[in-house]
């Protein structure tokens, strides 16, 4: 018997095989006599599990050696005030606005910084993503900030900008939190990038930032000392006390993405091959249908978060009480758009997301 499948956005679904791990060694970790909760953040058995956990995830996404690996508090939201004191050297910044995340980004950022729109989706209803083609660039801009995954409004960047091609010298920042480790990162295009661990990482608590190390050292005078990129990095993630029990179940997730192959694929390669499966499945249905709808432009869907509307909304209580009574669970839309959403991280399989399409099927047919 399987566990509910979990829609949720994030806080979200972690792998089976981790949970009943963390479970095992919640006591006790590899015979410390202590939960790793329980441990000195500068113990050498917290050391340890915070060196394997870097490594891994390093090796993973393929991050080059000239970029520090941050593990840090705040969340996205955090980054969104902890990038401009840190990048914004007190100029001028661009942001691409494509839906409801980089619309609080560059909210936040106008705390600190002069903030330029470059481009924007909103004309659309953020249905499709700005041609980079089209961007307005600022040649003295300090650095150009997208959102390359909207967990709320399903548009993803199925390749990054090149900011050089553009005419663009500054380094581009940006947010994966939905999608980050469910797809290769192009690290010659990025500056840098940061993540909430909640979607695709683990659990709420953990903040993943990935830095090029030219960008280090140049952080505001107001900038809190826990959040100067540079201070945190000298100290390996430990100038104030980590997230440590966040950290060690992310690490779990890693060793657990390490160990997933498709076919000859592993690790990422692998995760990205099931997602684009798993996607596939669920938009083909949908646009083969006569009750729901999927208003995002084919060319940028996202693979990891899919918001959809029943065409005769009175039904959908009906729906969602019927999708929970049949394990399928966290399926109802942001409030700020309505509708539904099925967030199909890593973490949910393939036949969760079969399972979600044979209840959509019976409820169309039952509801023609």
């Amino acid at each position: 018997m399987h566990r509910p499948y979990n829609f949720s956005a994030g806080p979200a679904a972690i792998p089976e095989e981790v949970l009943r791990q963390a479970a095992a060694e919640m006591l006790d970790w590899h015979g410390s006599g202590m939960g790793v909760m329980e441990m000195s953040h500068r113990g050498r058995e917290f050391i340890s599990i915070y060196e394997q956990a870097e490594a891994d995830l390093r090796e993973l996404l393929a991050v080059p050696p000239q970029f520090k690996i941050l593990f840090m508090q705040g969340g996205g939201l955090a980054e969104n005030a902890i990038v401009p004191l840190n990048l914004s050297r007190g100029g001028a910044l661009d942001f691409v606005v494509t839906g409801g995340w980089s619309q609080k980004s560059q909210q936040e950022a106008r705390k600190y910084a002069s903030v330029r729109i470059a481009a924007s989706g909103e004309a659309s209803g953020f249905t499709t993503l700005p041609d980079p083609a089209t961007w307005q660039l600022d040649p003295q801009a300090a650095y150009v900030h997208a959102c390359t995954n909207e967990t709320i409004h399903g548009v993803e960047f199925q390749r990054l900008p090149d900011l050089k091609a553009l005419g663009s010298d500054a380094p581009l920042v940006i947010d994966f939190s939905s999608h980050v480790a469910s797809r290769p990162v192009d690290w010659s295009r990025v500056g840098l990038a940061f993540a909430g661990a909640q979607k695709n990482l683990g659990p709420a608590g953990l903040t993943l930032v990935v830095v090029r190390e030219d960008l280090l050292g140049h952080a505001l005078p107001a900038c809190p000392s826990a959040f100067d990129y540079k201070t945190v990095a000298d100290n390996q993630s430990m100038y104030n006390t980590p997230p440590t029990y966040a950290i060690y179940i992310a690490g779990l997730v890693f060793q657990w993405l390490k160990r997933q192959t498709d076919g000859a694929l592993a690790g990422i390669a692998a995760m990205e091959a099931r997602n684009i499966a798993k996607a596939k499945l669920l938009y083909g249905f949908i646009d083969g249908s006569q009750l729901y709808v999927n208003k995002v432009a084919p060319d940028c869907r996202s693979r990891m978060n899919v918001p959809f509307f029943l065409r005769d909304e009175s039904r959908n209580d009906a729906f969602l009480a019927g999708a929970k009574a049949r394990g399928l669970l966290q399926l109802k839309g942001h409030k700020s758009v309505g509708g539904m959403r099925a967030s199909i991280y890593n973490a949910l399989p393939l036949a969760g997301v079969q399972a979600l399409v044979d209840y959509m099927r019976e409820f169309e047919q039952h509801h023609a």
